[in-house]
């Protein structure tokens, strides 16, 4: 993994708005039209081609695909896991409806829910219903080669791939097999294992996508931030399982809060979960730090120590505003950690996605765009800052 040796790197969280056309042959292909497959195959290539150059173009460092040939950044397990079949009824393991932020706010979610339409209320949920294993090679290789070959002739530091965590898959489909739901956890573990190899092994920089381990909290009203904690404990060590063997710096970890636009007031602290992070074995780690919710928390790094070798990828622009950051401030948040860990450990990121299920709609493309500009412009002035040019 690429450090920012002599400037600060630049990245970003995986999810981009994808073009209108690719989302309408995306909705075809999952209803099962084999006319329009090779149409798909065609689109999904020359589309990942152009973000992938639009993303050097920008001047971002370490890329990914922005995740377009996937429905979702959670739900595209289920064409890639065996041992599930289509629920009984919609309803997932858990709901955001019992949550905590819909219990204090349901007036304004059920506004939002009414003025920006979730594509994820759509999705299919899964019951698993027999022994779990991993079926998506062909999926995962076709995502590879298109990532490859728009590579081609773009000159960007490295390229990173998006693998969604094992807490996350058993959170959105429920255990009907298993005897335990610890046993349920692992076996996918195992079963994911496969896909973060195949990226690993086919080149590409892994990101575990993790927003489950720090929503629990938000969605079981009931439980105390120590039970949260001895929660993602177990949800870590599964983690760990499935990524055993693999290279520790060719690993970063991702989490979230999994809210774009609210009030977000129930969101974890860091301070009271940062350490358990800290236990994935990964060699970066990307979490929000841009939106106001969230912000002051740079101070929590002071009393923390990183594993050996570690870099910090703190979120530097926020999917939680239509607001685009200043550079001047983007380079402020970029300082602040590299004080605190250096400036060879720090890699500007965002906070989340920007289209984390296909379709969504909260954040217009162009902002998008002028977001990781500032992005990119303020690692430049940081950058000046940190190694004292001109």
């Amino acid at each position: 993994m690429k450090r920012s040796t002599d400037r600060i790197l630049t990245t970003h969280a995986g999810s981009l708005p994808r073009p209108a056309d690719l989302l309408a042959l995306l909705e075809a292909r999952r209803g099962g039209d084999p006319r329009d497959e090779r149409a798909w195959t065609d689109r999904l290539r020359n589309a990942v081609a152009a973000v992938v150059r639009d993303q050097a173009t920008l001047g971002l460092d370490v890329i990914d695909d922005g995740e377009f040939g996937k429905p979702g950044f959670l739900h595209y397990v289920n064409d890639r896991l065996v041992g599930f079949e289509p629920a009984t009824d919609r309803a997932p393991a858990t709901t955001w409806a019992t949550s905590k932020e819909v219990r204090d706010f349901p007036e304004f979610y059920e506004w939002i829910g009414r003025a920006i339409p979730n594509p994820a209320l759509r999705a299919v949920h899964l019951d698993c219903t027999g022994p779990i294993a991993y079926k998506g090679h062909a999926h995962l290789q076709a995502d590879l080669d298109n990532l490859r070959a728009a590579l081609t002739g773009v000159t960007v530091e490295e390229a990173f791939v998006p693998a969604i965590a094992p807490s996350n898959v058993a959170s959105w489909q429920r255990n009907r097999f298993y005897e335990s739901d610890e046993a349920y956890l692992f076996a996918i573990a195992e079963a994911m294992r496969e896909e973060y190899r195949a990226i690993v092994d086919a080149g590409f920089v892994l990101q575990v996508d993790d927003p489950r381990l720090v929503t629990y909290y938000i969605m079981e009203p009931g439980r105390s931030v120590a039970e949260a904690r001895a929660w993602a404990e177990v949800r870590v060590e599964a983690l760990n399982h499935a990524l055993r063997g693999l290279p520790r710096d060719r690993i970063r970890f991702h989490t979230c809060y999994s809210i774009n636009m609210g009030p977000r007031v129930h969101d974890m602290e860091l301070k009271d979960i940062v350490d358990v992070i800290l236990k994935v074995r990964a060699g970066a780690y990307s979490f929000e730090a841009a939106n106001p919710r969230h912000e002051h928390e740079w101070r929590v790094w002071e009393g923390v120590r990183l594993p050996e070798g570690a870099v910090l990828i703190p979120g530097t622009i926020t999917h939680s505003t239509i607001l685009v950051e200043h550079p001047e401030l983007v380079a402020e948040r970029i300082e602040r950690f590299a004080r605190i860990v250096g400036r060879e450990n720090v890699i500007a990121g965002a906070d989340c996605g920007f289209a984390t299920f296909a379709g969504s709609l909260e954040i217009h493309p162009s902002i998008v765009r002028a977001k990781l500009a500032a992005l990119v412009e303020g690692a430049r002035i940081a950058t000046r800052r940190l190694w004292g040019r001109a």
